[in-house]
């Protein structure tokens, strides 16, 4: 097309564009940007309401709490464990996907859904597995006593720590890396294998730099939850944010030193969405050619089967058998005792109609700030996004109480009720559908919209028929993620939950504060059981989808 004007407009996926100097400038339609403004504004609200409360400590009582040895050791701390906790999970997690995805790897389908299902374990209900199985005097130093072993190694403080966030957060970066494997061309691998290259070469070369985006967003995704995570490390003894933040919480009148601590961590949030951005760099992978995705022909381990098949035993054995075990031998142990177990059908019921209504309204928060993200990159748009990250980052009990604030002054109508239980798992939650939903719309090429707007297709006729339909996968394990993670949450749940509400998660942990571990068996084997359901179906998904 010949253009005369250098402002000549034209549209491409609704939006206008105003041609320059020969290159178009797209400017998103106005319904996306309000949308993405509007869950921007209300993912902020904790931030909101840590701004009050520090600006109420004064600027002098601030400076002095930023000043403190003991702030400095708590962010090094904080800082040190989610790096290497990240870095164990991108290993574990794009070494898993890799085996169960593009191998012929043995039982591939069971490693898959066995290596997943550690993500439905809580965290603190898998740190005290740990302890109860590996700890100084656990179940293996009792089972290891006749061979002369008295004492193992402590597991408390960092190794504890890493160990158990590790385990039961390394399947966010596998179900990422996951869903872009299936949606990645296999014809480029192919192409690598047939000059000659060994499957680790086509791996390194071709297959790891297209799932840069996918692995970037599992891997922040992993290092905010280890930031806001807090019964892990509070059974591990380690101090961090979140334990410090929760100590002056409760301990204290004066939450002026928790919300200046909360803002801390909210800047070490920012570092972290700097850093994976300029990793992620502005690159695209989608394929330039058309046509459907065929499954990829399985690459042959040979020699190293067996060495697979140990990885991911080992891994299963730690993150899914070992927490089973021990949350079995107490149920024997209870059973045997004679103690009531205390069935109830409506701690499940309540759990997933709340968890699955986070997932559905999260996906649908998600799509607007994605889109706006990647097909109009910008300062604004990415600033948009950026501000979801940040309720992920703030521990369970500090979105809780910001939330009873704004609830409690400007909100009563939703105080006390499930709605407001829902918008927090939403703001806490968010970022795990923005993540899965960008990975999947970084392999759609942006040109089938654009096909789609010249056939006289409008924005929202263009999003819900060609844009959501091809990223359905990235949505599907958003939502699965929301869903599993919001079952699992406790702070939230604990204050914001309806007089009488209780769910799998709130009876896990009364029973465990109370040492009833027998009881709280019960609701464990129930959350793990409903999760895996879950699981199941979205790998049932995502295996159909790669057939087709």
């Amino acid at each position: 097309m010949t253009v005369t004007n250098p402002k000549l407009s034209n549209t491409t996926f609704g939006v206008q564009s105003i041609w320059t100097r020969n290159r178009p400038i797209y400017r998103p339609p106005l319904f996306l940007w309000l949308a993405a403004l509007t869950v921007a504004v209300l993912a902020i609200l904790p931030l909101g309401y840590l701004i009050i409360r520090a600006a109420g400590a004064g600027y002098e009582k601030v400076w002095n709490i930023l000043l403190r040895p003991r702030t400095h050791e708590i962010l090094f701390g904080s800082a040190g464990l989610a790096l290497s906790v990240t870095l164990l999970s991108i290993v574990i997690g794009v070494t898993l996907a890799w085996l169960t995805v593009r191998t012929d790897l043995p039982g591939r389908k069971f490693w898959a859904v066995a290596t997943i299902l550690p993500l439905v374990i809580p965290s603190y209900v898998g740190a005290f597995t740990l302890i109860s199985a590996f700890g100084p005097r656990g179940l293996v130093q009792g089972w290891l006593e006749p061979f002369g072993v008295e004492r193992l190694p402590s597991i408390y403080g960092f190794p504890g720590a890493l160990l158990a966030l590790t385990l039961f957060t390394y399947p966010y970066i596998l179900l990422s890396v996951r869903a872009a494997l299936h949606g990645l061309d296999p014809s480029l691998e192919e192409a690598a294998r047939s000059l000659g290259r060994s499957p680790f070469q086509v791996f390194r070369e071709i297959t790891l730099p297209h799932l840069r985006p996918s692995i970037l967003a599992g891997a922040l995704l992993v290092a905010l939850y280890t930031l806001s995570d807090f019964g892990a490390v509070s059974m591990l003894r380690f101090d961090s944010f979140t334990r410090a933040i929760y100590m002056q919480y409760s301990a204290s009148f004066d939450r002026s030193v928790a919300a200046v601590l909360a803002l801390l961590l909210v800047g070490l949030t920012l570092v972290i969405l700097i850093f994976e951005h300029r990793m992620r760099s502005k690159a695209r992978y989608y394929r330039s050619s058309s046509g459907t995705v065929r499954p990829a022909t399985p690459v042959k381990l040979g020699k190293w089967r067996w060495p697979a098949l140990a990885f991911c035993s080992f891994i299963a054995l730690l993150g899914l058998v070992t927490p089973l075990l021990v949350i079995g031998y107490w149920l024997a142990r209870g059973i045997s005792a004679g103690e009531p177990l205390n069935l109830q059908p409506a701690i499940v019921f309540n759990s997933v109609v709340a968890s699955g209504a986070a997932g559905v309204v999260a996906i649908f928060a998600a799509i607007p700030v994605t889109v706006l993200a990647i097909r109009f990159p910008g300062l604004v748009s990415r600033g948009l996004e950026k501000c979801v990250y940040i309720g992920y980052a703030l521990p369970g009990i500090v979105i809780a109480l910001s939330l009873v604030f704004f609830g409690a002054n400007y909100a009563l109508f939703l105080y006390q009720t499930i709605f407001l239980l829902i918008f927090a798992y939403v703001v806490r939650f968010l970022p795990q559908a923005i993540g899965s939903a960008r990975a999947s719309l970084l392999q759609v090429s942006p040109r089938l919209e654009e096909a789609s707007r010249n056939l006289g297709r409008t924005p929202i006729q263009t999003l819900s028929s060609i844009t959501v339909p091809l990223i359905r996968p990235g949505l599907v394990t958003g939502l699965a993620l929301v869903f599993l993670t919001a079952m699992k949450e406790l702070p939230a749940t604990l204050l914001l939950g309806p007089t009488g509400f209780s769910t799998m998660a709130t009876r896990i942990w009364d029973t465990t504060e109370e040492a009833f571990f027998a009881q709280a068996s019960v609701p464990a084997l129930l959350l793990v059981m409903v999760s895996a359901v879950a699981v199941w179906l979205i790998l049932s998904q995502e295996e159909k989808r790669a057939r087709q």
